[in-house]
């Protein structure tokens, strides 16, 4: 297999292993706090990265102060996008939340035209437009339609886009699974301080079973999406992230028995579509 094509499948895995993830702790949630939940897990897929750096002798924390700053940064937008993905999880469809997460690579681009003024010329700009109206298909703003899942979705969406541009602004010398460590590790931290404002039920040994599963699996995606980045060319990997909608679609239906409307299904491929572009147009400008 040619490097592209290991990073592809990769991508495809690290997709697969977090809309499974999402699916387990959607499962979860009926029955514990969103709290316990991220303290539980967080402790399990901690220890799990801190081995795991370890091992690979990748831990590093002697950073510049600029790096610190920006990992800081990452972190905190880290655990917002944590927090408020899995709330909006919690209730609306996982499929129709994936969709709504399929802005990024369009909301990433605009965010590092309007911050860092890269350039960014009309044809993406106009894709940009029709994924953000695929986007309103999907959340659908109204007195019908509009509602606080889709407010804290487009919040998840808002936060991991200020934690990609924190990676982009941090220099080679910071080692990914330090960064991975560290933001799990906020995750955790938040959870143990919203902990506080909830109060916690007990975990039969299926749920814990349930969560530790999805600590491994989360750490797959981790490493998957690592290693794409690293075997693969991005601009050929990256599409392969679109993945996880069809994952999302397949297993909303077996386990919830939630399938979206057609509205949602068009606004999700508006997405997609706008997105792909996005990425071809970002390739076409590195070659030239």
């Amino acid at each position: 297999m040619t490097p592209n094509q290991r990073g592809a499948f990769l991508m495809m895995g690290a997709m697969a292993a977090f809309t499974f993830n999402d699916t387990l702790v959607k499962m979860i949630g009926t029955s514990l706090p969103l709290s316990q939940i991220l303290v539980l897990r967080g402790v399990m897929a901690t220890v799990l990265i801190y081995a795991l750096a370890r091992y690979q002798g990748s831990l590093r924390l002697r950073l510049s102060r600029r790096d610190w700053v920006l990992v800081a940064l990452r972190c905190l937008a880290e655990a917002g996008a944590t927090f408020l993905f899995l709330t909006a999880l919690m209730r609306m469809p996982i499929a129709n939340i994936t969709a709504v997460l399929q802005m990024l690579p369009l909301t990433v681009t605009l965010g590092a035209a309007l911050l860092f003024q890269e350039p960014v010329g009309w044809r993406r700009m106009l894709a940009i437009l029709a994924g953000f109206c695929g986007m309103l298909l999907i959340v659908r703003p109204g007195p019908d339609g509009f509602d606080a899942a889709s407010i804290y979705a487009l919040g998840a969406v808002a936060c991991v886009t200020l934690r990609d541009l924190s990676t982009r602004r941090m220099s080679p010398n910071v080692p990914s699974m330090t960064v991975t460590l560290l933001a799990s590790f906020s995750v955790l931290a938040f959870g143990v301080v919203y902990s506080f404002f909830q109060d916690w039920e007990p975990a039969s040994p299926v749920q814990l079973g349930l969560l530790a599963g999805a600590a491994c699996i989360i750490l797959l995606g981790y490493l998957g999406s690592v290693m794409a980045m690293r075997v693969g060319d991005v601009a050929v990997v990256s599409p392969f992230r679109y993945t996880g909608l069809l994952w999302a679609l397949i297993l909303g239906w077996a386990v919830f028995g939630d399938w979206p409307d057609m509205l949602t299904l068009i606004g999700g491929s508006i997405v997609v579509a706008a997105g792909l572009f996005t990425l071809y147009r970002e390739r076409q400008q590195a070659r030239s």
